[in-house]
């Protein structure tokens, strides 16, 4: 269970008690601190003038603790040696700002924190990383490190150091551990007569901060809306760039910016629009691509070393393919609406900046997408036909927002992406080049190219759905359904009762590279219906999903983002409740499907009964959104079945899992516009 806890309104005398001699700077009023407790992970944010961190307490048997800063993707951590027994952490009171000075007299800003140890008589430190988060992160996954980082710590008394500067000697980290109840002993802490430990933790980074968007920069009415979803999204806002999520996505991601902006739109200021979609522009290839994460800090420097070139120089990746068809989306909607529409042209006209494109316009930079989208669409409007749809870079077994590597199920060409995404950047490209506003930018023969659009999206949403058609005999679904339900402990009644007589059919998740359906049941539809414009019996396929799984995706605990209830062991394998992709919940999965299902349900020309059925879709959904909303802002989370009920279980809690959940993650926060039908859904939840 995830409790959210807000202090807004801390007293700057508060803030500064005892600060003098830790070097901690003079607060400004009302910080932003909260704190988020999932399983068990203990998040604790501060974000206060140019300090912006995130204080990662993990208890268990391998207890941790991580400091995370947004500035330059960076942080601080310290693994200890496996316990006897289960060691959980107590945070004492909030983070508070620090700002001191390396040794060579340049700013580091960061966090200290008292925390508290208890189940165990000692910890033993089993290594310290101060580097890029993408380091932390693989250092916790695979228990790496580049030779060239690895830092000895320092024994002072009762204090454990840590200090380094980043390969290419511009910034420096630094991490300590003070004792302030137990004993050091070396590199063991050892418990006092109680059975505590108290430490407190000092992280700092001297990485360039970021500039904070919050209150009305942000959110048109910042007083609206769940208190904790407007802390995490305070958090993770910035006029550079809007972070994916934290700790492990402390940066920019394209897919996680442009999918965040289209469901937030309304919610967001038109200064965090621009600033937001001008993160993406400036962060596009040559050939019109979009950035899908940017290598920052010291993971650049390291990506520079690769090459014999020791610098900073940020560098980006190309490798998905989801994310190139979701600006054009994005950029229409905003800037073709009355509040955009008014500030589009010179928008358009100003530099993009960031260090590809300093040189050329926002309106140059978009053009080069749409170039994109259309020329890598073309074969497909020509020739609809398996091979000619949109499939994974070569070497790439990921290419969507499913990118572990079983995500798609051994897929090549990903139902979102074609089914969805493509004709919806086509139809964007054909609206936007209508507007007028790309004309300047446009040569006459992009102008040529961008008049085909319309027609090339209307052949994409008719002929790229039905070659994902998945088909299952009545018969057949049945014993699939008591077959899987038995294998994962589920009463299979409900779903059978909600099965219907006639046959099954849903769109696979992804086509295999010869165009063999990969038959996976799958949350994606949202991004048809938030994008497209279904058929009558399309969409009457699209609301059986939200039936009692294993039938459908719908559990007590939310709504899975896959069902491999009619496959093979081999892909049932990948798609358990402890994969990333697998039969769990993803927060922002259940938000695009319900703004999906809004969407669709102020068309005016549905049959009555295909209106019914979205309807009770969408109760359905709103009910057990209500029901976690304790876990809306968190990245995902998994379940367990017993007497008859589903639970709430948080990802990264079992050690089967194969991954922790970040506890604030952008595209959880888009509730603050996406938002239930009415009041009686929400009444409904709480009987």
């Amino acid at each position: 269970m995830m409790i959210p806890i807000t202090f807004r309104k801390l007293r700057t005398a508060l803030a500064i008690v005892g600060c003098a001699a830790l070097g901690i700077a003079a607060a400004a009023p009302a910080p932003l601190v909260f704190t988020v407790h999932q399983g068990r992970f203990l998040n604790a944010f501060l974000r206060q003038g140019p300090v912006a961190g995130d204080l990662v307490l993990r208890s268990g048997p391998d207890p941790r603790i991580v400091v995370a800063f947004p500035a330059g993707d960076s942080g601080v951590g310290v693994w200890f040696a496996p316990t006897p027994q289960w060691a959980s952490w107590h945070l004492l009171g909030h983070p508070r700002p620090v700002h001191a000075h390396d040794w060579r007299g340049r700013p580091l800003y960061g966090l200290s924190a008292v925390v508290e140890l208890t189940g165990d008589r000692a910890v033993q430190v089993h290594r310290a990383v101060l580097s890029s988060i993408r380091v932390l992160r693989d250092f916790n996954s695979r228990g790496k490190l580049p030779p060239a980082i690895v830092t000895a710590p320092r024994v002072q008394g009762q204090r454990l150091a840590w200090a380094r500067q980043r390969l290419d000697g511009a910034v420096s980290y630094r991490l300590s551990l003070r004792v302030l109840q137990g004993h050091l002993r070396g590199t063991r802490i050892v418990a006092d007569r109680r059975g505590v430990i108290r430490l407190r933790v000092t992280g700092l980074t001297g990485e360039r901060p970021l500039t904070p968007l919050s209150g009305r920069q942000l959110l048109r009415h910042p007083h609206r809306g769940s208190a904790a979803a407007r802390d995490t999204l305070t958090f993770l806002a910035y006029r550079q760039k809007l972070l994916a999520g934290s700790w492990r996505f402390d940066t920019y991601f394209g897919r996680d910016t442009l999918m965040s902006v289209r469901l937030l739109m309304p919610a967001l200021t038109a200064q965090a629009i621009d600033d937001a979609l001008g993160s993406v522009l400036a962060r596009l290839s040559p050939h019109g691509q979009v950035a899908h994460e940017e290598l920052i800090g010291e993971e650049a420097v390291l990506e520079n070393l690769k090459h014999g070139v020791r610098s900073a120089r940020p560098s980006y990746t190309y490798l998905m393919i989801d994310e190139n068809y979701m600006l054009a989306p994005d950029a229409a909607a905003w800037l073709l609406s009355p509040r955009g529409r008014a500030r589009a042209a010179a928008y358009l006209a100003a530099p993009v900046g960031g260090p590809l494109h300093r040189r050329i316009t926002r309106g140059a930079a978009l053009v080069k997408n749409l170039q994109f989208v259309l020329e890598s669409a073309s074969a497909f409007a020509r020739r609809p036909e398996v091979a000619h749809l949109i499939g994974l870079k070569p070497g790439m077994s990921a290419g969507d927002w499913r990118d572990s590597n079983t995500g798609l199920g051994g897929g090549h060409f990903p139902y979102d992406v074609n089914a969805a995404l493509v004709p919806a950047a086509l139809e964007a490209a054909a609206r936007l080049g209508a507007s007028g506003l790309l004309t300047p930018y446009l040569s006459p023969s992009e102008r040529t190219l961008l008049s085909r659009a319309a027609r090339m999206a209307a052949v994409w949403r008719e002929k790229a759905p039905p070659l994902f058609d998945v088909t299952v005999a009545h018969a057949q679904a049945v014993r699939d359904i008591k077959t899987y339900a038995a294998s994962q402990g589920i009463l299979p009644g409900p779903a059978l009762a909600a099965l219907g007589p006639g046959e099954v059919h849903f769109h696979a998740l992804a086509l295999t590279l010869p165009g063999r359906p990969v038959p996976v049941m799958q949350s994606d539809e949202g991004y048809r219906m938030l994008f497209g414009h279904p058929d009558p019996r399309s969409l009457d396929r699209i609301a059986a999903l939200i039936r009692p799984f294993p039938a459908g995706l719908l559990t007590g605990a939310g709504m899975l983002v896959a069902n491999p209830v009619f496959c093979g062991p081999k892909l049932q394998a990948m798609f358990t409740r402890h994969a990333y992709q697998g039969t769990v919940v993803w927060s922002w999965q259940q938000a695009l499907f319900a703004a999906g299902l809004a969407r669709q349900l102020e068309r005016g020309n549905l049959p009555p009964a295909v209106r019914a059925h979205l309807r009770q879709a969408q109760r359905r959904l709103w009910r057990v959104i209500e029901a976690t909303r304790a876990l809306q802002n968190t990245e995902l989370w998994s379940w367990r079945y017993s007497a008859g009920r589903y639970h709430v279980r948080p990802f990264g809690s079992s050690s089967s899992d194969a991954t922790e959940a970040d506890a604030a993650q952008l595209w959880s926060t888009v509730y603050l516009a996406v938002r239930p039908p009415s009041a009686s859904v929400r009444n409904a939840a709480a009987r």
